[in-house]
């Protein structure tokens, strides 16, 4: 069932249509100009809005502009009697989902507005699939350290420099990476991972750089490479410092002239990719063992952010252990359970080695082995951090 508004100046279309989408169990009202449609639209959550063009005083044209301004998220549907090619396609670029000529054909009208929701149900599933990704990706924490890693995200994401995000294992560079993509002019591009310790040398030129059919023994067909599928959009490096120096060379060949070239191919490939990597690694150190290129390291940290352990930032464990709380029983189908005071000292008495990791692992524990709620002697029981 749809939530449907009828916009035409003649009112026996306005009531036929009413009449015949009410009979097939939608809800309807009906408006006999723009200016009173357009304020209905502003009032009501339509799903859908079927706008007359030829209309005294305002025409439907001047509606489906004002409806696409708005930013609504209503699907409009333009019905006419003066249907012209010229006049749908100046409809459709301005962002109509179809339009009808009169006599309605009301078999066609009727499979348009069963499209229409099924692209209305679409949007709001992608927003609120989004919303989750975003809750997953939240930087948790109020302290001093984490004020100055957003300060620094919301002044570098605005731009393309490139980033390199240091810090120990489980420390949440990943959240720091997602936030500068989402922030940035290309949020609504792609964002592509690539774990460089998790894949072997002799794989990661492949992984990154794509490869043509048969250019090794089991490149069975042509594949795209990372910089390809992050195209216009954000390559994330993770743990670059365990790259391997034939890769490296590569990587930075890609940097200074924006061109790849698949593995088995010399053609040239153009990519505008923004980089960011990460690493817990010394870096210094692995430059002065040759294990790491000193231009790619220039090339890389234009910017550079530390994010701090959970033991540099023990004021937000509170708010750490309500949103793990929170996301571990919605995950598990679970009441909320409550987290004591004596809970929270406890918990920022220890020795947190693993970080973030760590302590959500501690905390889907607690939430699966407590009752009702989370107490300090729960912690002692069944927290098991290595110590250090």
């Amino acid at each position: 069932m749809a939530s449907i508004l009828v916009i035409d100046d003649e009112r026996a279309i306005r009531n036929t249509l009413k009449e015949v989408l009410e009979y097939e169990k939608h809800e309807v009202d009906i408006a006999e100009d723009g200016h009173v449609g357009l304020e209905m639209v502003k009032d009501n959550n339509y799903d859908i809005v079927l706008c007359d063009i030829k209309m005294p005083g305002m025409e439907g044209m001047e509606v489906l502009d004002q409806i696409m301004n708005s930013l609504i998220d209503a699907q409009v549907i333009m019905i006419t009697g003066h249907g012209k090619v010229d006049t749908a396609v100046e409809a459709i670029k301005k962002g109509a989902y179809d339009f009808i000529e009169k006599p309605l054909d009301l078999n066609r009208l009727m499979i348009t507005l069963r499209n229409a929701m099924d692209k209305t149900n679409l949007i709001t599933e992608t927003r609120a699939l989004k919303k989750r990704v975003s809750q997953k990706y939240r930087m948790v924490g109020e302290s001093t350290s984490m004020d100055k890693v957003r300060e620094m995200i919301n002044r570098v994401a605005p731009t393309d420099a490139r980033v390199l995000i240091t810090g120990k294992n489980g420390t949440g560079k990943e959240l720091v990476a997602r936030q500068l993509h989402e922030k940035s002019k290309r949020s609504s591009l792609p964002f592509i991972e690539v774990n460089c310790a998790a894949i072997p040398s002799e794989l990661i030129e492949s992984e990154l750089f794509g490869h043509e059919k048969g250019s090794f023994t089991s490149a069975h067909k042509q594949r795209k490479g990372k910089f390809e599928q992050a195209n216009t959009g954000t390559l994330f490096l993770d743990e670059i410092g365990d790259m391997s120096l034939s890769a490296q060379a590569k990587v930075l060949r890609a940097l200074q002239e924006n061109k790849i070239s698949r593995v088995g191919s010399d053609k040239d490939i153009q990519v505008d990719v923004r980089i960011i990597a990460a690493t817990n690694k010394n870096m210094k150190e692995e430059i002065e063992n040759k294990r790491f290129r000193e231009d790619l390291y220039h090339r890389i940290s234009v910017i550079l952010i530390q994010v701090p352990s959970l033991n540099e930032r023990k004021d937000d464990i509170p708010g750490l252990a309500d949103h793990f709380i929170k996301e571990i029983c919605a995950e598990m189908g679970l009441p909320e359970k409550h987290i004591t005071m004596d809970a929270i000292d406890e918990l920022q008495k220890l020795n947190w080695t693993g970080n973030i990791r760590e302590f959500r692992n501690v905390m889907e524990r607690l939430v699966i082995l407590c009752t009702h709620e989370v107490t300090g002697q729960d912690v002692k029981q069944y927290s098991a951090p290595i110590s250090g």
